[in-house]
């Protein structure tokens, strides 16, 4: 099992919005492969947001709650991009290979 400080945060929240961690050494996992397929999905979501945000953007005639549906799914996957960041950071760094102590 891995170590308290080890734990993987996942790419979806709990109940009132939590975040959720997977305990386990097993990195080609039935939990560790769900939660590298969710990641991928998010970032390929918030790449076709972007794109089609331009648009909207520099188009004059959008309508203000359009602009703010948009601002909300932004808000959205912001939020689902930070949180792979955080959790692949985190796994880069225990698989780095570690200075050696004297």
């Amino acid at each position: 099992m891995t170590e308290p400080n080890e734990l993987r945060l996942l790419p979806w929240s709990g109940p009132e919005g939590k975040p959720c961690y997977l305990s386990t050494d097993d990195r080609g996992g039935y939990m560790s492969r769900l939660a590298d397929n969710m990641e991928s999905v998010q970032l390929d979501s918030a790449e076709e947001l972007l794109e089609g945000a331009t648009e909207t953007v520099n188009d004059q005639d959008t309508a203000i709650e359009e602009l703010r549906h948009l601002a909300r799914d932004l808000t959205g996957a912001l939020r689902d991009v930070l949180r792979v960041a955080a959790s692949r950071g985190h796994l880069l760094t225990l698989t780095e290979p570690r200075e050696p102590t004297y």
